[in-house]
């Protein structure tokens, strides 16, 4: 017996289905996934342990009408798969037809763009109350892992939920894994709930006015169903907490859950990586530079919110640093505070964070670390536009995010010597708040000896009548745009700012003879270093251009487009410091 996937449009199509069918159905698409993802990449782990919940999911509840809110969203591929996007996951020359995330532009099953942590419970109140308000009775679902279960926001609309008085379903997926381990007393009460078989009498759901329900085999169909059925349609708040396995039915997957949990083309046989690595990277030097600093200095503390594995640290090199590394788990707003407070104690913290989720903890930075211009540093990863092209994940925001706010100082290397250089200056930091950008693209190195007082700006190419400020990747396209305009007869200047919090002031009024200054970012332009020198420069009457990214969402864009798109290519820079 074999089921045409192909036919399976909605739903609907899979609700006259026997457990044997439903069975059957799990299997061939586990195996249509592992295909996918061996061949394309995607999120691995999440998606394979997930496959019997969400045919359950779609068996029992009847969506569109009701409402589905995966956390995170992108465990949402079986999802996808039965709500009539099948073909993508078919068919090769489809893949790329449907996005890593829930996507309301791609089916009315999808409710929300969503690619952060902790949101869903949240987001299903809102669509709970609307509904009571409107007089509805359809049924509200909040999809969630353990792991986001620890976010601070997840808890605070665990707590709000029962109040509604009415339909609330929270199904917690728990696979005992974060993207790498969880940590944090809450996964031990899981544990002990796990255990006992979901009769453990210390149970923070009932406490919270929960009605609870366990499911010891999360991937059997049947005991899935039931429990979903039982909750469907009821007047109160109901948990269903289920166990299961990230990475279901993939040895590689089930043996390492954390490199698994998102990966590149891979061979499913054996999970070797299909994608050849750089020779080095910007990771790599942070690593070595920030295992250097620990062990000179045991006070050097390297602070993590959940994504080590994006930072370079591997579970060795987490080992290694001991107490020296800490992982709060997904809970950003509180890795940034407690940095704050680290810094106040007497040591010298660093925070490692992925741009995209930096923006989570802003309030943080603002009140806690730079109202108190505590000596906290900050090292930014992905904050480029050669890092993550999801548009929930988009990392070129930061510069405008970060470097407006008092106190902090803003960095950005443009080689590999400065990079580490800026990093030794962030685990010694005893002056205020700072933030490092780790360059996006391949790494760049420099001859010159790095000049350390990092307020001023870097004269890298002399020139007469226009300068080009370039800072972090776009230097080496400032370069070649300035030989470009050479040809045509102009002499540009290079210069590599390296400070995006402030300028460099002495360093522009050596400027106020020139026709035009040209600034070149990683980063909107709204807000960015750029406007900063235009301001400066207007004294002066000297013509200014800032080249950077159009404020706006955008998704999944090819890079070698997205540059041209925003004006930012070699030869893009070179015309407009030609014409002008």
């Amino acid at each position: 017996m074999e089921i045409d996937l192909s036919k399976i449009k909605t739903p609907a199509d899979i609700k006259n289905f026997n457990f044997d069918q439903l069975n059957l159905l799990s299997e061939e698409l586990r195996a249509v996934l592992i295909r996918k993802l061996a061949a394309h990449g995607g999120h691995v782990g999440p998606n394979l342990g997930v496959v019997e919940a969400t045919v359950a999911l779609h068996y029992v509840f009847d969506a569109p009408k009701d409402k589905i809110v995966f956390d995170v969203s992108h465990q949402s591929y079986v999802h996808k798969m039965l709500t009539g996007r099948i073909e993508a996951f078919l068919n090769p020359a489809d893949y790329d037809k449907v996005t890593g995330f829930t996507c309301p532009g791609e089916s009315e099953y999808d409710l929300f763009e969503v690619g952060h942590t902790s949101t869903s419970i949240s987001l299903a109140t809102g669509l709970a109350k609307a509904r009571d308000l409107q007089g509805g009775k359809e049924n509200v679902v909040a999809f969630i892992g353990d792991a986001s279960l620890g976010g601070g926001m997840a808890l605070e609309g665990l707590n709000y939920a029962p109040e509604l008085n009415s339909n609330f379903i929270v199904i917690l997926n728990d696979n005992q894994m974060s993207i790498a381990e969880n940590h944090g007393e809450l996964y031990t009460h899981l544990k002990e709930l796990r255990d006992s078989n979901g009769t453990a009498p210390n149970n923070i759901f009932k406490a919270l006015g929960y009605e609870y329900i366990y499911v010891k085999e999360g991937n059997d169909i049947r005991s899935l169903i039931k429990a979903f059925e039982e909750a469907k349609g009821q007047d109160r708040a109901v948990l269903i907490h289920i166990n299961t396995m990230k990475g279901e039915g993939l040895p590689c997957a089930e043996s390492d859950k954390e490199t698994f949990h998102f990966h590149g083309p891979f061979d499913p046989k054996n999970g070797a990586s299909l994608v050849v690595d750089p020779a080095e990277s910007y990771d790599d030097i942070f690593v070595k530079t920030m295992r250097e600093s620990m062990r000179k200095d045991p006070k050097v503390v390297l602070v993590n919110a959940g994504t080590p594995g994006a930072i370079g640290f591997t579970p060795a090199e987490r080992a290694e640093a001991g107490k020296q590394f800490v992982d709060v788990g997904i809970a950003e707003q509180d890795a940034v505070t407690m940095t704050a407070g680290l810094a106040k104690g007497g040591v010298h913290p660093v925070m490692g964070v992925v741009s995209t989720f930096f923006q989570r903890a802003y309030d943080q930075m603002s009140h806690d670390v730079a109202i108190n211009n505590l000596p906290a540093s900050f090292v930014v990863f992905y904050g480029s536009v050669f890092g993550m092209n999801d548009v929930t994940h988009l990392g070129f925001f930061d510069i405008a995010m970060l470097s407006n706010i008092p106190n902090i100082t803003m960095l950005a290397p443009a080689s590999a010597e400065e990079y580490k250089a800026m990093l030794e200056l962030a685990a010694n930091n005893t002056v205020g708040p700072l933030v490092v950008r780790t360059p996006g693209g391949k790494v760049e190195h420099q001859s010159e000896p790095v000049n350390t007082n990092f307020d001023e700006y870097e004269m890298v190419e002399p020139g007469e009548e226009v300068a080009i400020i370039a800072e972090g990747p776009f230097l080496p396209f400032a370069r070649k745009a300035a030989a470009l305009a050479r040809e045509e007869g102009l002499n540009p200047m290079v210069v590599n700012p390296r400070i995006l919090s402030k300028v460099d002031e002495k360093f522009l009024d050596s400027l106020k003879d020139f026709r035009m200054v040209v600034t070149v970012e990683d980063g909107i332009i709204d807000g960015g270093f750029g406007q900063k020198v235009s301001t400066y420069m207007n004294r002066y009457g000297v013509k200014t251009i800032n080249l950077g990214i159009k404020k706006e969402f955008v998704d999944r864009y090819d890079v070698k487009e997205f540059l041209k798109a925003n004006s930012l290519t070699p030869e893009q820079i070179a015309e407009v410091v030609v014409k002008g």
